[in-house]
């Protein structure tokens, strides 16, 4: 089998978005969030949709984009329409797949890192278009 290697770069991107991500699942879990998965792809080619955290508190599941940048305006600032809509199809099948959260709430949120700050949760960050 023939697998090409992200570049150097690309692999500390990479890891720098692992970490964030471990990061916020640890903010969430000290809100009292359970995190249900991590790292969530339905599908393939354009169809294809991602979550980085998917966490139930109670009634509702929060399906959460996590973003590390700079500043939490550039965190904020880069998630886009696309995006958006790639993480609105994972979680669509998600629930498809997980009759019993059928009577939940179902919330689009994130989670900003950023250097020396403690992370920041928006609650509700957009809905479906």
């Amino acid at each position: 089998m023939n697998s090409v290697q992200p570049s150097a770069p690309r692999q500390a991107a990479q890891r720098r978005g692992r970490a964030a991500e471990r990061v916020a699942a640890l903010w969430l879990r000290l809100k009292g969030y359970g995190i249900l998965t991590k790292g969530l792809k339905s599908g393939r080619g354009s169809g294809a949709g991602e979550v980085d955290l998917v966490a139930r508190r109670g009634d509702l599941v929060a399906f959460i984009e996590v973003k590390r940048r700079a500043t939490f305006d550039q965190a904020i600032e880069s998630l886009t329409s696309f995006q958006r809509q790639r993480i609105q199809r994972a979680a669509a099948a998600f629930l498809a797949r997980r009759p019993e959260l059928a009577g939940c709430g179902v919330r689009f949120d994130m989670v900003l890192i950023a250097p020396w700050r403690l992370p920041r949760h928006i609650p509700d960050a957009w809905r479906i278009d």
